[in-house]
């Protein structure tokens, strides 16, 4: 039987100490997965059902072109509106790379780290590695370093898969190299785990707070709607953070998705408002990490 924590920190939680004395940490993660998910151009056998945003569901045997081209959107132009957004507002984001989706764009991938930004590794392909075997996917999870270090001249130091298998986290610690991972969804501050390897460093992410919602009936209809739901999100950790409770909001965005004008603007209004208060560390998931080992080194686990 597995064994998993419902317990966590419990009630009471350790202070972060973020830098500065911040009462909350935020992290914008950018989901760059264009031309990496399922595609019959890609020697799969179904087309992507996931998050395309038409309400178009997995082909079995054909290509969608459609589809494609609403991931095509997200490489081609909603990713440069986005950096352009976050480059207004001088706040570095964690780039959720795809490799395979960012071998086919060299240029966004090298103008994401020229930007500042850090690329963390989002697995080789954008695909569920709980339906492959364990030797494909640790195949990938080295395609992946090997790809990404020889884009941008330097391997990833995160990793999060997005849809892990049950391997999926022994295999990147087998592997080596990472500082941190981010396949959970079960806490709003970093964690330790215990491999076989050696203690391991979590930083939970978000899917609740996150622009899958404009997804097909999943809750957002306007950049209005996802303003007032991060703004509330912010709201709360903050308050919680000014009480001497500091926490970490992530916040998952994709190119295709909050990238369309219509949406665009829903950020732009949420960076305006984030930036009135004091007391904000906008951070990427790498900074994150080194602040939590300088701080909370890893216990005897």
């Amino acid at each position: 039987m597995v064994t998993r924590d419902l317990v966590g920190y419990g009630e009471f939680l350790p202070h972060p100490a973020w830098p500065h004395g911040a009462h909350i940490a935020v992290n914008f993660n950018l989901n760059i997965e264009g031309g990496g998910e399922s595609s019959l151009a890609n020697g799969d056998t179904v087309s992507e059902g996931m998050l395309n945003d038409i309400g178009v569901g997995a082909q079995s045997g054909r290509r969608v072109p459609l589809v494609e081209s609403v991931f095509e959107y997200g490489s081609r132009r909603g990713a440069w509106r986005l950096l352009d957004i976050f480059a207004e507002f001088s706040i570095p984001v964690s780039i959720l790379g795809v490799v395979r989706a960012l071998e086919q764009n060299p240029e966004l991938a090298k103008a994401c780290v020229s930007r500042g930004h850090e690329i963390v590794s989002h697995g080789y392909r954008w695909i569920d590695y709980g339906a492959v075997s364990e030797e494909v996917e640790a195949e990938h999870v080295r395609l992946a370093i090997e790809g990404l270090t020889k884009l941008v001249g330097e391997r990833p130091l995160g990793w999060m898969t997005g849809r892990p298998g049950p391997n999926t986290r022994r295999l990147i610690c087998e592997e080596g190299g990472f500082l941190y991972d981010r396949d959970a969804l079960c806490d709003e501050l970093p964690y330790w785990l215990r491999m076989d390897t050696g203690p391991h460093l979590v930083i939970p992410y978000s899917y609740e707070t996150n622009d899958n919602r404009f997804n097909e009936n999943s809750g957002f209809s306007t950049g209005e709607d996802f303003f007032t739901y991060m703004r509330d999100a912010f709201d709360v950790l903050y308050r919680e953070g000014v009480k001497g409770s500091p926490k970490l909001l992530s916040i998952g965005l994709h190119d295709r998705l909050i990238g369309r004008p219509g949406r665009a603007g829903g950020l732009i209004k949420l960076l305006e408002y984030m930036r009135r208060f004091e007391g904000v560390w906008f951070c990427r998931g790498i900074d994150i990490a080194r602040h939590w080992r300088l701080h909370f080194p890893a216990p005897a686990l």
